[in-house]
């Protein structure tokens, strides 16, 4: 099982910090989890880096979108054990895994693209649509708004929540039974699955 911690800080997207999580990636073997530490699991886009770098904003999304579909389409099981805050691209980052187990009692997962006023890409869009229904989709994608881990897992947007303690430990126990898959097969079958989300992602690369 390969656990990736994404940082302790707000483990935002800088261009550093995406090359580390690709690098991570290569080594995974069986399983993924991911998680963050502190109050974030992450933040999302790097908008300070973005701001000072507008000339590479292109690139940059492109970036991001790549490591999405990667996730997405990991030919293991994967999961985000979600112990604190996921906001915007972090929660997508998220969503691209196969499954979700956030903290019970602090945290927010949200998309607050419509009280910032950045419109999703097509491939973000796709992507969140892929893993919700269109009600939870509307509910999420359209209000902005916060919602703590009960409320995350009645909406569907993660799979289960757990004590502060125990979100690594849930969220590992829930694919630890899926190791030993075939990497072919399942890359095969998410690669089906996802393929407009993926094609939406990679559009603009």
């Amino acid at each position: 099982m390969t656990v990736v911690h994404l940082g302790d800080d707000e483990n935002r997207f800088s261009p550093d910090w995406l090359q580390r999580v690709h690098s991570t990636l290569d080594d995974v073997e069986d399983v993924l989890v991911t998680t963050g530490g502190g109050k974030f699991y992450s933040n999302g886009l790097d908008l300070d880096w973005l701001t000072a770098h507008g000339d590479q904003a292109t690139r940059y999304v492109a970036d991001v979108q790549e490591l999405f579909a990667r996730v997405l389409t990991l030919p293991v099981p994967t999961v985000a054990a979600i112990t604190g805050h996921a906001f915007g691209a972090g929660a997508m980052l998220a969503m691209a895994h196969d499954f979700r187990v956030m903290r019970s009692d602090r945290g927010y997962f949200c998309f607050p693209e419509a009280d910032i006023d950045i419109p999703f890409t097509p491939g973000m869009a796709a992507l969140i649509q892929a893993k919700l229904t269109p009600s939870a989709a509307i509910a999420s994608m359209t209000t902005g708004r916060r919602f703590g881990g009960p409320e995350a897992a009645e909406l569907g947007l993660v799979d289960e929540i757990a004590a502060e303690g125990d979100v690594v430990k849930v969220a590992s126990e829930r694919v630890a039974a899926l190791a030993g898959k075939d990497k072919g097969t399942l890359g095969a079958i998410k690669a089906t699955m996802f393929a407009p989300a993926v094609a939406a992602l990679r559009a603009s690369a």
